[in-house]
This record gives structure tokens, C-alpha cells and sequence, in this order.
């Protein structure tokens, strides 16, 4: 198969996908995931960087995205609201170009491994959201607490949306949880207790 086929990264990702819920991500070799997409093992690496990689194949335009989307939100939004509507917006898009989410992110929570690099990517995007924020004028913590918060919701969002596969869309998903996100917050907080 030449090196240059446009589809050769998506059928590596089809691949490893089926062999690791077949056989656990941890029985399958990279060997095995290229000759099942039809190329050499050395061509595998021309893809991505080891077995693992494969699960997170567009994963680093994420953050600039995120970042890119918060920056663009409306300027009269809270911190919150910004951080959400980019969320709503990138997920979205996200969402449209995912197939079998839901057996991925079983994958996933099969491996420590794999659920270490999903936190750290979740990391960088938490990151990225926190700078935008900077930049729009919030302070520090609060930056740091909101997109914290939203990131969270975000995953719970996604979480609803595989779960659901696909019968509701992602910005569906994550206004539900905006809204009971903001019934808990509004249940308050009795002060006394942390003072």
C-alpha cells in the first residue's frame, strides 16, 4: 500500500480499535494492527509513534482549538459561559468526525495506560482553556477553577453523548450538564463549614 494513501491513518485507527476490544489493548502489537490495515510494520510508524498513539490521532490540534474558541467567545460571557461555548462549539465539530466513541473509551478505561494519556491530554486542553481565560482578563484562580470545571463538564457531556450513541447531539449533551451543574452550585454552600 503506497505511504501517501490519505485513508492509510484512519484504517490503522479502525484496526487497533477492533483488535483491542477483541483482545485487550494489551495483547495487541503494533504488527498485528498494521497487517490488519493492510500495511508493513514500518510504515505503522510513519503514523503514529507506537500503539498507544493510535486511540489519539488528532488529539494535539485539540487545545489550540479550545483555546482558539474560548478567545472568540462572546466578550460580555462570563469566564464560565466562554469556557462552555468553546467547549459546545469544538465538541461539536469533535463529534461529527467520531466513530464507535463508545467502544474507544471502553478501550481506554481498560488500560492505566491509556487512562494516564487521556488525563494528560485533558490536562493540556484544561491548560489551554485556563490561558484563553488569562488572556480575556480573569484572574488566576478563578481562570484556573473555571476551566477546571469546564473540562470536567465537557467530559461528563461526552460521556452522555457515547453513552447515548449519538441520539443527542454534543452541545444537547453539555447543556444538560451546564444546567445541573448550575443547580448545584445554586444549592450553595453553607460558609460556616469551611471557616
Amino acid at each position: 500500500m503506497a505511504r501517501w494513501d490519505p485513508g492509510t491513518a484512519e484504517r490503522l485507527t479502525q484496526a487497533a480499535l477492533e483488535l483491542y476490544t477483541e483482545h485487550g489493548y494489551d495483547n495487541v502489537t503494533v504488527t498485528q494492527i498494521a497487517e490488519r490495515a493492510g500495511i508493513t510494520r514500518r510504515s505503522y510508524f510513519r503514523y503514529f509513534p507506537d500503539k498507544r498513539e493510535v486511540l489519539f490521532a488528532g488529539s494535539e490540534r485539540l487545545p489550540a482549538a479550545v483555546r482558539a474558541a474560548v478567545l472568540d467567545a462572546h466578550p460580555a460571557a462570563s469566564p464560565l459561559s466562554a469556557a462552555l461555548e468553546a467547549l459546545t462549539q469544538v465538541g461539536a465539530a469533535l463529534t461529527e468526525h467520531i466513530d464507535r466513541t463508545a467502544e474507544r473509551r471502553a478501550v481506554i478505561a481498560s488500560s492505566p495506560e491509556l487512562q494516564e494519556r487521556e488525563r494528560t491530554k485533558l490536562a493540556v486542553v484544561t491548560s489551554a482553556i485556563q490561558d484563553a481565560l488569562l488572556q480575556r482578563g480573569v484572574d488566576d484562580d478563578s481562570a484556573k477553577l473555571v476551566a477546571q470545571i469546564a473540562t470536567i463538564a465537557s467530559q461528563n457531556a461526552l460521556d452522555r453523548w457515547a453513552e447515548g450513541y449519538g441520539e443527542k447531539d454534543f452541545a444537547t449533551c453539555l447543556h444538560a450538564v451546564a444546567m445541573s451543574l448550575r443547580d448545584v452550585l445554586t444549592e450553595g454552600i453553607d460558609s460556616s463549614r469551611f471557616e
